[in-house]
């Protein structure tokens, strides 16, 4: 298959189309992973106090601070009980389950909650 338009003409079959997908899929993970690698180091720049621009966009970065409680020192403080009604999931490894079968993965996403980062900004210059 191309990596151009869908010919009209002659429609593709069902394995080119999951090839397509696929390869689409595959190259979005990999710029996903190198625009996080390098919003990272550019991050990282901008708080050394560096500047970052280009003829169309100035960065910065917006900082949210987020209170934490080291796991073992809360146990150990607080117990498990308490511990384990204050506890976090991990994202990643709750979806794989859930990809396994072992967790009902609409109910995993009912009761997902959305949580705020830091974030690199673009804006856009004189515009």
């Amino acid at each position: 298959m191309t990596d151009g338009p869908l010919d009209p003409e002659t429609p593709p079959t069902l394995g080119e189309l999951l090839e397509r997908y696929a390869t689409l899929r595959d190259t979005l993970l990999g710029l996903e992973a190198e625009k996080i690698e390098l919003g990272e180091v550019i991050k990282a720049a901008l708080l050394r106090g560096e500047r970052a621009e280009t003829d169309l966009y100035r960065s910065s970065i917006k900082v949210q601070r987020r209170l934490e409680y080291p796991l073992e020192r809360f146990r150990e403080v607080f117990g498990d009980a308490a511990t384990l009604e204050v506890a976090s999931i991990d994202k990643k490894k709750a979806e794989a389950l859930a990809r396994a079968g072992d967790l009902d993965g609409e109910k995993l996403r009912d009761i997902a909650l959305v949580r705020e980062i830091q974030a690199l900004v673009l804006t856009a210059k004189g515009g």
